[in-house]
């Protein structure tokens, strides 16, 4: 599995989810929940607990690694976010095809970046900016992964903006995916950002943080 790791940045701070951060970030997850319409966030403390463990259990496997997230400023939690859908090749197919390259024990090839909420009071500010900067970073730079997936309901249009305004590419929509949260069947956008698409991607973002 990947070695846990705390990601800095000027505004907000990556750091490993425990069970320590269900008090601050449910108080985070307790400001305004209007935007939360087809996002998991819990409510109240023993789902939060339930939660974190979750996320927990599933970087036990090395299938996630889940991060709370900090404004540093204010040194307050203000929400949570994770890799997921780790999967890891025993060789990586160069591109274009036709070599292959060892990859590290623990070290996934391709990743998913989700399960992303932030409370009323971070949205609409840099704070989600700087955090896929610093998850994309530690990807494509430190991991090396040949492709970063992003994903969510069809119908958010706000989270598919979001996704689009940091680079994402449109893939499609797969439906009847999974359980939504509002109860119904989701359909799932899916976007991705590859590794030679990475340094456009990156240059925007940094582009972005400099005129916040």
């Amino acid at each position: 599995m990947p070695e846990t790791v705390t990601l800095r940045g000027g505004y907000v701070r990556l750091e490993p989810l425990t069970a320590d951060h269900a008090d601050g970030l449910l108080r985070a997850a307790q400001e305004s929940r209007d935007t939360y319409g087809f996002t998991l966030v819990p409510d109240d403390l023993p789902a939060m607990e339930r939660y974190i463990q979750g996320a927990l259990a599933d970087q036990a496997t090395g299938a996630a690694l889940p991060f709370a997230v900090v404004d540093i400023a204010r040194d307050t939690l203000i929400g949570s976010t994770r890799f997921l859908d780790l999967d890891y090749w025993t060789a990586t197919p160069a591109r274009p095809a036709g070599r292959t390259a060892p990859r590290p024990d623990g070290v996934p090839t391709v990743a998913e970046i989700g399960s992303t909420w932030l409370s009323a009071s971070a949205q609409r500010t840099p704070s989600n900016t700087e955090a896929k900067l610093l998850l994309l970073t530690h990807a494509f730079e430190t991991w090396g992964v040949l492709r970063v997936t992003l994903k969510t309901d069809a119908r958010n249009a706000r989270s598919r903006a979001a996704i689009e305004r940091i680079g994402g590419r449109f893939e499609g929509v797969r439906r009847a995916h999974v359980p939504a949260t509002d109860g119904t069947v989701r359909d799932s956008a899916y976007y991705s950002v590859l590794q030679d698409e990475w340094p456009g991607v990156r240059a925007a973002l940094e582009e972005r943080l400099r005129r916040s």
